[in-house]
């Protein structure tokens, strides 16, 4: 299997640092191929502006889905935004590494996503009609691929729960695992958070690694969240609301997910 690591923390000496050189000797050790996109190493641009397109669309105004449609349909994206594409598109599965920074992913990480994820190559995609709007949320040019979050956060779990004064990490993820990551079609797999870490010793990073090598080991047996697929009769077109009487028991961004073994249909 083909695994991209996105990675974005600024210390290599972090524990985000540790656990990233623990995943690529673990999944290189099991006969995966690795590539890792270490963001603050590579120095990434995060802006996504102007200078993306070696050869502007237009030059009165700056329109960036407009721009980074031409760009990659006419090969004029610049090499960094080219080379991630590529990146993408080799990799089967995607782990993206990151600590939880103000209840969301690192400046860096968001701007790699606005800068990579071009028109016509991760959204813009497919038929849009009163019937139909696009080929997202289950289809794209992304469909086939597998990802996962791997997340540090310096509080406890309990402060993560349904009834935890931060809000439950599901829906503090939501937006990255339905809102990126599924919306180009990619099957996302339950997040691997790790909590409390300005508490972890040299024996609780042992059991972390132990939890993790869990993970990593099972990237391709994993049942993915089961995000339900705009297409496929969930939603109200084209107002793209979920029909009356799917989770009617449920509330929030869990009404998105169907888990349930039977429904109001």
């Amino acid at each position: 299997m083909n695994v991209l690591i996105v990675y974005a923390h600024p210390e290599p000496k972090s524990l985000n640092g540790s656990l990233k050189d623990f995943s690529v000797r673990h999944l290189q050790a099991a006969g995966h191929s690795v590539q890792v996109s270490d963001l603050y190493g590579m120095g990434w641009k995060a802006v996504i502006d102007a200078s993306d397109s070696t050869v502007r669309a237009r030059t009165d105004r700056f329109e960036p889905a407009m721009e980074s449609m031409a760009a990659f349909q006419n090969h004029t994206q610049t090499a960094d935004i080219t080379s991630e594409q590529e990146k993408l598109v080799w990799a089967d599965m995607v782990i993206l590494q990151f600590p939880l920074w103000w209840y969301s992913m690192p400046a860096i990480l968001k701007g790699w996503f606005e800068r990579v994820y071009a028109c016509g190559f991760a959204y813009g995609v497919g038929e849009h009609s009163d019937t139909r709007w696009g080929d997202r949320f289950g289809e794209g040019m992304l469909v086939g691929k597998r990802a996962m979050l791997i997340v540090t956060a310096g509080g406890w779990e309990s402060h993560y729960s349904e009834r935890g004064v931060n809000g439950s990490m599901n829906d503090l993820l939501f937006p990255i695992q339905h809102g990126i990551l599924f919306y180009p079609g990619i099957e996302v797999l339950p997040p691997h958070v790790i909590y409390r870490t300005g508490k972890i010793d040299e024996t609780r990073f042992s059991k972390e690694c132990e939890a993790l090598a869990a993970r990593l080991d099972a990237l391709e047996t994993d049942k993915p969240i089961a995000f339900r697929h705009q297409n496929a009769g969930d939603y109200d077109m084209p107002a793209l609301t979920l029909r009356e009487g799917l989770a009617v028991s449920k509330h929030g961004f869990d009404i998105h997910i169907n888990d349930d073994e039977f429904e109001k249909n």
